[in-house]
């Protein structure tokens, strides 16, 4: 009894002390949800504690797991799983009144409220998942710089720039099952309605430049209906029509907070996050996150084209992978670029690849130009499933690999050293999907299933760092032996049963490369093969020394069944 009267003391000796401080009677509602023990935190901060104590974290966790799937995090960042699980373990919550006064400290136009939903986002973003902020900080430094021309081009906050953060988590190849695409996530209605195309072949909703304009466009317009950065936060998930059912409900009164428990649940949740987005990148160093640099280069370029061009006739001719185009242009949604004279269409390329198209843009319009365009016409390219070799898998090993959660389709290619196309050819694939449980078959290079057997044990950590080492071949009956060249007909895994081609072997190979007691091999080109793909299975080799080798007078004069000399171990 005495703890239960002390208790009802102190309730009553806090609630006069806020009462006292200035707080009006009709604001407890607005901290009853902060409990006793922060009602000291809440003096000058009052204005920052509203009603609202949800958690509508899983609306958006998804959102970030789904980011570190796509092709350009999951080649560029490296992520694994155990890098995850460790940050999993991070349990450390900071006071109400810190997280308060770093809010208050922004300067910012969109007013930064706080209570308990806010709080479950920080955390969420700050202790449950650390590396996925690492990687949004990473992709911020390319996509930011487009938000922030954007938003000053058309007199709007900066601190907008965050949205894209709980919309999609800066993946342009977002969708959502509402079917909203991209960075924005723009509808198909309000993608038309800012005059984004959206046809058979482009999808400007998924191209970060012109989405990001239509975007920043629509947020004007609708706080030239709303004058209030919450409500346009909300209409922006869930349109005005939306909002303004919930302003009606609530007596027509224009205030996110009053009329938040009328919006959807979703949307109930867009402003708690984008305040949290704007806490977490502007401190995430205070919790020990910093930003993740890709592998490679972001830095790109943009050149206009104004004629129909295929993804495939630019990687085949300067060996930048069809997966990075599709990263960096992913508003094609066939990989044809339907440009012409009338109406020329962008292509952004890595900074350092603009020279290489340059230089040969003549080369790769004309490259297999009848077989992708014929008749000069656009028409949906023969299917790659259709022209694959069956005999391509004859003499070679056979596994089965059991789809872990966390694998994608480029993941798994990249692991068996074989390119996606044939994984999906193999197993009757259609699309890029894969799913936890789904059992591939792969062909691997002859006497190397025993090695790649293996990675159905592994985790995910190991596999990423097999891609480091050379595939394990063992002994076959069949192997060739020492001082012979070994012939590779079909693989796109690295050869380790490469042996020396000394000079009395074969005076041939010595006379077309002058350098001695080197090693080679015997490879067969195959139908897609350029050299920058070739190069990429047999490391140590570069373009200049296989044209070299073999008297190549282009990158392009490659035929299906030559034969290639290549020499490795440099």
């Amino acid at each position: 009894m005495k703890i239960i009267h002390l208790t009802v003391l102190l309730l009553a000796i806090t609630v006069s002390n806020v009462l006292a401080s200035g707080i009006k009677k009709d604001n407890l509602l607005r901290v009853r949800t902060i409990g006793i023990a922060s009602f000291d935190t809440l003096k000058g901060y009052e204005k920052y504690y509203t009603i609202p104590d949800e958690n509508l974290n899983k609306y958006f966790s998804d959102k970030l797991d789904s980011m570190l799937k796509s092709w350009y995090v999951q080649n560029a960042f490296l992520l694994d799983s155990m890098e995850l699980a460790e940050a999993d373990t991070l349990k450390q919550t900071l006071p109400d009144s810190v997280y308060i006064q770093r809010l208050q400290s922004l300067q910012s136009a969109v007013s930064l409220s706080y209570n308990n939903t806010v709080k479950n986002f920080i955390t969420m973003y700050t202790l449950r998942k650390p590396k996925q902020v690492a990687v949004m900080l990473g992709l911020a430094n390319y996509y930011f710089p487009l938000f922030e021309e954007s938003l000053a081009k058309y007199g709007l906050p900066m601190e907008l720039k965050y949205l894209p953060i709980i919309e999609s988590a800066l993946n342009p190849g977002a969708n959502s099952v509402a079917s909203a695409v991209g960075l924005w996530q723009f509808m198909y209605s309000t993608g038309k309605m800012y005059k984004l195309e959206i046809s058979t072949f482009v999808d400007e909703r998924r191209d970060p430049v012109k989405a990001t304009d239509a975007a920043v466009r629509y947020l004007r317009d609708l706080y030239n209906m709303y004058h209030d950065w919450h409500l346009v936060i909300a209409a922006y998930n869930c349109g005005p029509g939306t909002v303004n059912k919930a302003i009606k409900r609530s007596g027509d009164v224009k205030d996110y907070w009053k009329i938040y428990y009328n919006l959807p649940k979703e949307t109930r949740g867009y402003v708690p996050a984008f305040i949290a987005a704007n806490y977490v990148m502007n401190f995430y160093q205070s919790h020990n996150i910093f930003p993740k640099a890709p592998n490679f280069p972001i830095i790109t370029d943009t050149l206009m084209v104004n004629d129909y061009l295929h993804f495939n006739q630019i990687a085949e001719i300067i060996g930048i992978s069809v997966e990075q185009l599709r990263c960096l242009n992913p508003q094609y949604r066939r990989d044809i670029i339907p440009a012409s004279k009338a109406k020329a269409y962008s292509l952004v390329l890595p900074q350092e690849e603009i020279s290489a198209y340059l230089e040969n843009e003549s080369t790769i319009h004309d490259h297999r130009r009848a077989e992708f365009f014929p008749n000069n016409e656009i028409v949906n390219p023969q299917s790659k499933y259709a022209s694959f070799d069956p005999n391509d898998i004859k003499g070679r090993d056979k596994i089965s690999y059991n789809v872990k959660s966390g694998d994608n389709l480029a993941a798994v290619s990249s692991w068996f050293r074989v390119p996606a196309s044939d994984i999906k050819f193999w197993n009757k694939m259609r699309k890029n999907y894969i799913k936890s449980g789904q059992r591939l078959t792969i062909y691997v290079p002859e006497g190397q299933g025993e090695y790649f057997s293996r990675f159905n044990k592994m985790s995910l950590n190991e596999k990423q760092k097999s891609l480091k080492k050379n595939p394990v071949t063992s002994p076959t009956p069949n192997m060739a032996s020492a001082g012979k060249v070994v012939q590779v007909e079909s693989s796109t895994a690295t050869v380790e049963n490469t042996t020396k081609l000394s000079e009395k072997s074969d005076q041939k190979v010595k006379k077309a490369d002058s350098i001695p007691n080197q090693e080679f091999i015997v490879y067969t080109v195959r139908k897609g093969d350029n050299l920058w793909s070739i190069t990429k299975k047999f490391p140590g080799s570069t373009n200049s020394q296989i044209m070299k080798a073999n008297r190549l007078n282009s990158a392009s004069s490659l035929q299906v069944g030559q034969k290639l000399k290549i020499r490795q171990g440099n």
